[in-house]
């Protein structure tokens, strides 16, 4: 495990309003929302991007998104739609350098984002 913030949220040093975990993933409420529903889904093994993803973590990398569609359907959001987004080094706006699937929903998404 990675000794970023998500790290210490899968040992459980630091709180937080987890939503689903099984094995290989993890599913909590962000603390900083950008839309009603806001959630993040991060594996339990510490891959700092999505460069670094290799090809025998495209499994993990699945069970992320089949994560965040259970937790969608869950919350009710899944028939209105909602948006995933992985953001990829700093450029991108990534500050936690272990991947996580970001999922917003409850309002209408534009594009823009906004």
């Amino acid at each position: 495990m990675s000794d970023t913030i998500f790290g210490k949220i899968i040992k459980r040093e630091i709180p937080a309003d987890i939503l689903y975990e099984d094995d290989d993933v993890l599913a909590f409420t962000d603390v900083s929302p950008q839309a009603p529903e806001h959630f993040l889904v991060i594996p339990k093994q510490a891959i700092a991007t999505v460069n670094d993803i290799q090809p025998e973590q495209a499994e993990l990398v699945g069970k992320m998104v089949l994560a965040a569609q259970k937790i969608a359907k869950d919350k009710g959001i899944a028939d209105d739609g909602y948006r995933l987004v992985m953001n990829c080094n700093e450029g991108a706006g990534q500050t936690v350098f272990h991947i996580h699937l970001h999922v917003l929903g409850g309002r209408p998404m534009t594009w823009p984002p906004g």
